[in-house]
């Protein structure tokens, strides 16, 4: 196992800034006290537990909190595995999306859990006070409400709940520092593999996926279809309030920046785009093919924890050539190519 800083949220600092810039006055006092709770939480990350209980291959085992508006974690125990539901939308949500996330990974890849090695999911599950985010600490996903206005509650986009526990994966199997291209990469592959978890889902093929992620997060009046476009980046949103989607589709786009530890949210859009291009090229399922490439090199001990797009890239060619032919690895070095990584 490799280690980095555990805590990922999925809503970055740079929209959680804006709102605070454009919002009203409570919808700028929920993003403050939201931004102000993910410094806390990259400061001080979650300790894991030593004893971690493990579930059998191929057998999923879910356990539900509910943090009544607290952020003592996990919180009040309200559905373990079998269980049947206690009518509360963001608990079904939570748990039926961590059972779908386990399935896709167990079924397209083998891949027991996150770890492989048959980590319990849990999720929480009402965090805090109108929280803006969710996030996964390095032991479990946490979930908040949203305010209503700008984001609706978190668990109820799937594509959300598959790209934070990838973070679970990515940090098990590669260990990607969070920071510049690298950080990125670390990103992108949570919204690859979170994109892959809906379409499985949907039993949609990569030519009739959205690529959206975040569908339906965004709250009614919001101009926007949701966090980020893997097709279109950069086409994700333009509001008032949110202002315009800001990550580029190619290196000609790329930002150079401090914030967002070296643009890590922002810079995954042209990976996001490499992977949509060539899963479109492969055809069939995403995962079937280019997702198991990308599989195959997320999981590749050689791969540098401070890899660029072009070092990502070149194992992913290698990866295919290994995994099927010249013609795919071809279909994957295009991809990467129409995105400016040589």
């Amino acid at each position: 196992m490799r280690h980095g800083s555990p805590i990922r949220s999925v809503i970055p600092p740079y929209i959680l800034r804006r709102i605070i810039e454009h919002g009203s006055e409570p919808q700028r006092n929920c993003a403050l006290l939201t931004l102000n709770h993910v410094k806390t939480l990259l400061a001080e990350p979650y300790k894991k537990s030593a004893d971690q209980k493990k579930a059998r291959a191929g057998h999923v085992e879910r356990d539900i909190y509910d943090a009544q508006q607290g952020t003592a974690l996990p919180g009040k125990s309200v559905r373990k595995e079998g269980k049947p539901s206690n009518h509360d939308v963001a608990v079904d949500e939570a748990y039926d999306y961590l059972g779908v996330t386990y399935d896709f990974f167990w079924q397209a890849f083998e891949h027991n859990s996150l770890d492989n090695h048959g980590l319990v999911l849990t999720g929480s599950v009402h965090y805090d006070h109108e929280y803006q985010n969710a996030f996964w600490n390095g032991q479990q996903m946490v979930f908040g409400d949203g305010d209503g206005e700008i984001f609706n509650r978190f668990t109820i986009a799937i594509d959300v709940v598959g790209h934070e526990l990838t973070h679970g994966v990515t940090e098990n199997e590669a260990g990607l520092i969070y920071f510049q291209q690298a950080g990125a990469l670390n990103e992108s592959l949570s919204d690859v593999f979170g994109s892959m978890v809906k379409q499985f889902h949907l039993q949609h093929t990569a030519k009739q996926a959205d690529w959206i992620i975040g569908e339906g997060l965004l709250a009614k009046g919001i101009q926007g279809k949701g966090l980020r476009s893997m097709s279109q980046p950069g086409t994700a949103y333009d509001d008032p309030i949110l202002g315009k989607d800001p990550q580029p589709a190619s290196m000609d786009g790329y930002i150079q920046t401090k914030d967002d530890n070296g643009g890590v949210h922002l810079n995954s859009g042209i990976p996001n785009r490499a992977f949509y291009l060539a899963a479109t090229k492969l055809g069939g399922y995403a995962w079937e093919r280019a997702g198991y490439i990308w599989y195959d090199t997320l999981c590749d001990r050689q791969l540098p924890q401070d890899a660029d797009f072009a070092t990502f890239a070149k194992f992913t060619v290698k990866h295919a050539e290994k995994r099927f032919d010249s013609a795919v690895a071809q279909a994957v070095q295009q991809a990467w190519q129409q995105v400016g990584v040589k």
